[in-house]
């Protein structure tokens, strides 16, 4: 009642892009950039203020209640921490049949049970792991419990909120391959947001970079990572470990910090960092424009 507005942040601004059925779209960028935020406003975990978030051809921005519970059935979330994803004071049978339960998907409670022992089977865990609770399981066990739990319900589209990045490299690539392997087998499509970039274009069709709210690059994961345009992006890739020790790849240092998503820059945000701004970049902010067919970037100077 006594406090006033400040400022106002804009977390994520002007972001516009699609997904298929059965696609998996990469979304990168450094923390702090929205990739997070974004996320969580398409399963409407975080309310946005303003635009639409379709899904099937329904706008469900501004959803709420029961209408929004029968749509989230087609949207689920898999989170960064498993630990903390998972209520301690649950068993993983109550973990997963909680959203069974609330959507009616079984008709009783043998069929609840036979339904969970199956979404362990299908996530690599043994049906005996039902009874235990989330502090008995290693990282990579937990997350798999997480996996259990968003397709419990039969989703279409899953936002995978950086899912692998709190895990050992090896259990990561078991996660990957058991999420390549279930969206193959459901159709699944996915949001994979990530700050890897080797880890993004193994996973994913389309690749989207994120910098300070805004999209600087998009466009199939083989041109975003190959032939970068973005300064920006150009940066991130040069920064993924090469094994060859022979490689003659350069590493781009950016100087500074991101700014500050409350002071924003004027013109391009990227400008105070970037290697080849001018003045036109102080003082224009660059569309996202197509540079080549199906691939995109907002930078003046691209090409």
């Amino acid at each position: 009642m006594f406090s006033r507005v400040n400022a106002h942040v804009k977390a994520v601004d002007g972001v516009s892009f699609t997904i298929e059925p059965g696609e998996t779209v990469g979304l990168v960028g450094e923390s702090g950039c929205g990739k997070s935020t974004l996320g969580r406003a398409i399963v409407k975990l975080v309310k946005p203020t303003e635009g639409s978030i379709v899904f099937e051809n329904r706008d469900i921005a501004h959803l709420s209640g029961s209408t929004l519970r029968a749509v989230r059935r087609g949207l689920q979330m898999i989170f960064q921490d498993p630990i903390g994803s998972l209520d301690p004071r649950m068993t993983v049978e109550e973990a997963v049949g909680e959203a069974i339960d609330i959507h009616k998907l079984a008709d009783n409670s043998l069929a609840r049970r036979k339904r969970i022992r199956e979404l362990l089977k299908a996530v690599g865990l043994n049906e005996a792991y039902a009874e235990r609770y989330p502090h008995e399981f290693s990282g990579g066990q937990r997350q798999r419990i997480g996996i259990a739990r968003a397709l419990a319900v039969e989703p279409k589209l899953i936002v995978c909120d950086e899912p692998v990045s709190a895990l050992d490299v090896s259990v990561q690539a078991q996660i990957i391959n058991l999420l390549q392997d279930l969206q193959q087998e459901r159709n699944l499509a996915y949001l994979f947001i990530a700050h890897d970039l080797a880890v993004v274009n193994h996973i994913s069709r389309r690749v989207i970079v994120m910098y300070l709210g805004k999209i600087v690059e998009m466009g199939t994961a083989k041109n975003v990572v190959g032939e970068p345009k973005h300064p920006y992006t150009q940066a991130l890739i040069s920064a993924v470990p090469v094994v060859d020790p022979d490689s003659k790849r350069q590493r781009i240092i950016l100087g500074g910090d991101v700014p500050s998503p409350i002071h924003p820059p004027s013109g391009c945000p990227f400008h105070p960092r970037c290697p080849i701004a001018q003045e036109q970049c102080r003082v224009d902010i660059p569309p996202l424009r197509e540079i080549v067919a199906g691939h995109w970037a907002a930078c003046h100077f691209a090409k």
